[in-house]
């Protein structure tokens, strides 16, 4: 079967019913299953459009890529020959939600006179284009024009960008909660990230996203012209920066060029998205970004072990019953091994001060690395090091080698916070360092992933999400956004929320703080997101402590897998709840969230093989309305095509284990 998979490559020329040219500038695709149909038309601008079961989704809108020099390529641009293609290559994905990915799309490649072309693919849930030039040498990107052009005045879910000043992008946190606004009262001043979400005529969702970027800025979005659409927009690039940020630990642009990128002539660049579905369920399972990203280039990837992680930082060293004081030092970490290894945590984290913040050569007397480290492989525990991303780019070639011989098995890499063409490279360039020396990489304070996890699959974690951390010290709806994320943000990949935390309250009863921090909403919440939320690197954020009191919850979530084999989306509502059902084997996890409305659901079991299961359900209990940890544990049976009726309390979760018997 694998062979097949990876050998079945199915390309033919399309008859009438998928392309038509009523003239030389006028181009329709369809998408496979007829109801996505995109309109190119190559006039003075090159514009596109997209209709879904004949309503329009994408009103002609331009697109273009200013060069510095020569034609700009989609302005005056001739059209010398097209083609269209209707391609089936489904691929084996690694640490994904499932093994196999389905990649069926129609093509159109027009091919223009100015060395370049540009690229349409119409799956039958999205549509995504982008250019490609053949120039020689190296090319300046002046800009580029994107734009996204609604047919009216649409609902939206805005994630604005933070620290957007004057008109400039400088160091920008990319960790926001949605605005929900209409697309017309689009800030004035500032910038949405993506991926962003529009509602649609008729219940239809249009999520904004972009793949592939390598080498290039990231888009942002503002208002453009016809006040009811988007338009791209992208950091210069950088000539000078500074130290700053918190810590000093960022590298902040103080001058910036004329220009977005610099870079080779002949090369693709990044795919413009829109993902489209008819119920929201349906964009939970949407495989848009994996399937445009570039294939593994780890050639024997077999060595990257997804699975949990205990971590520090959140809890802050909050444990008790121990012979130590606790906090950064040898004996600490010892313990959180101890914990790993007896829940089947696969790693513990050794966050910031472990090592001197500029060096990371220089280590924390108090912290005996090397102890550690072989207490972990004696344990069969691996250690993750954190690291501020502007020293360990600065020093990869030199500790890299150093930390692969003593047994490191990888890196979280903090305080990017910036997409511009340079930071996007250098997760590439790190990447690719760290492959080499079979090191995980999970980058935090970073921009959102736009398919560098299916490049390099050692990349096991991203931010770019209003994560657990932000219980510390805000106050925000949050079980509402957490019924939001799996719709929008997660669609773009990894998503390190750092669920786990055993101090939950209601909205009453919750206060931010930095020490011993609260979530929001029930405990089954917090477990339900370990099923809902997807990350290869799944973090235990929590005190161990708490998890060895709350050992009947810890040993279910210590059962959820990182990773799937498969995934079904059973049910949902942008913004208001939230079922998935993942299999990993023959086991079958279900996950399901609500927002602060208590919620009853019908889970219809008919994705189950056909058998018995044995089912073990953690459910909101009689009093989680007011006590948020109150749970009750169920076991029974259920057959293939049954139902279960379930029931969450405000802010409330429901998640099961199906085993086969």
């Amino acid at each position: 079967m694998k062979t097949t998979i990876l050998t079945l490559f199915i390309v033919f020329l399309l008859g009438s019913s998928l392309y038509s040219a009523d003239k030389k500038d006028h181009y329709e695709v369809s998408s496979p299953d007829k109801k996505i149909t995109l309109t190119v038309r190559n006039n003075v601008n090159l514009q596109w459009a997209v209709t879904h079961d004949g309503q329009t989704i994408i009103e002609p809108s331009s697109i273009a890529l200013m060069l510095k020099n020569g034609k700009t390529p989609g302005i005056g641009s001739e059209i010398k020959s097209s083609t269209t293609k209707e391609i089936n290559t489904p691929f084996e994905a690694i640490n994904y939600r499932k093994s196999v990915v389905k990649d069926h799309y129609n093509l159109l490649s027009l091919n223009f006179k100015d060395d370049f072309s540009v690229e349409f693919r119409v799956y039958n849930d999205a549509v995504a284009y982008r250019f490609v030039t053949s120039k020689k040498g190296d090319i300046v990107i002046e800009n580029e024009t994107a734009n996204f052009n609604f047919p009216a005045n649409h609902d939206a879910f805005i994630p604005y960008l933070w620290d957007y000043r004057g008109g400039e992008i400088f160091n920008a946190s990319f960790e926001s909660p949605y605005t929900e606004q209409k697309i017309s009262d689009f800030a004035t001043d500032s910038l949405a990230i993506l991926p962003l979400m529009v509602e649609a005529n008729n219940n239809k969702k249009v999520v904004i996203m972009e793949a592939d970027l390598e080498d290039y800025p990231g888009m942002y979005l503002n208002l453009n012209e016809t006040d009811k659409g988007f338009k791209g927009v992208y950091a210069k690039y950088p000539l000078e920066v500074k130290e700053g940020g918190y810590e000093n630990m960022n590298l902040i642009p103080t001058k910036r060029a004329g220009f977005i990128a610099k870079t080779n002539g002949t090369r693709s660049f990044p795919w413009r998205v829109i993902a489209i579905s008819g119920e929201d369920k349906d964009l939970l399972n949407n495989d848009i970004v994996q399937k445009l990203a570039a294939p593994c280039r780890i050639e024997d990837p077999s060595w990257i072990e997804p699975g949990q992680v205990a971590w520090d930082w959140w809890d802050d060293y909050r444990i008790t019953g121990v012979d130590f004081v606790a906090g950064m030092n040898t004996p600490t970490f010892k313990y959180y091994i101890d914990f790993a290894a007896a829940n089947g945590a696969k790693y513990i984290i050794i966050d910031w001060q472990w090592s001197a913040r500029f060096d990371l050569n220089e280590v924390n007397p108090d912290v005996d690395l090397e102890e550690i480290i072989e207490y972990g492989k004696s344990n069969d525990v691996g250690v993750i090091l954190w690291a501020a991303w502007c020293t360990l780019y600065e020093q990869m070639h030199e500790v890299f080698p150093k930390y692969a011989e003593m047994g490191v098995k990888g890196w979280k890499i903090d305080f990017i916070d910036r997409d511009d063409q340079l930071a996007v490279a250098s997760t590439y360039e790190i990447a690719k360092l760290a492959a080499e020396y079979e090191f995980l990489v999970d980058y935090h304070g970073v921009f959102k992933p736009t398919g560098l996890q299916r490049t390099y699959p050692n990349v096991v974690g991203y931010e770019g999400v209003y994560g657990l951390e932000n219980f510390k010290w805000a106050d925000n709806n949050v079980p509402r956004y957490a019924v939001t994320i799996p719709f929008i943000r997660n669609m773009a990949g990894p998503m390190d929320y750092t669920s786990g935390s055993m101090r939950n309250v209601t909205d009453a009863d919750f206060s931010p703080r930095n020490h011993a921090p609260m979530s929001k909403g029930t405990r089954c919440n917090q477990i339900a997101q370990y099923v809902v939320f997807e990350v290869p690197l799944q973090m235990l954020s929590d005190s161990p402590t708490l998890y060895y009191k709350e050992q009947e919850s810890t040993d279910f979530i210590t059962e959820i897998p990182a990773t799937f084999d498969e995934t079904v989306a059973l049910d949902g509502e942008v913004g208001e709840y939230v079922a998935v059902a993942r299999q990993k084997g023959e086991t079958w996890f279900v996950g399901a969230m609500t927002n602060w409305n208590a919620r009853e659901l019908t889970i219809d079991c008919s994705f189950l093989d056909e058998g018995t299961y044995n089912v073990v359900i953690f459910q909101d209990g009689v009093n989680a309305n007011t006590q948020a940890t109150d749970y009750k544990k169920v076991i029974k049976q259920v057959k293939t095509g049954e139902s279960l009726n379930i029931e969450m309390a405000n802010g409330g979760g429901w998640a099961a284990r199906f085993e086969k018997q």
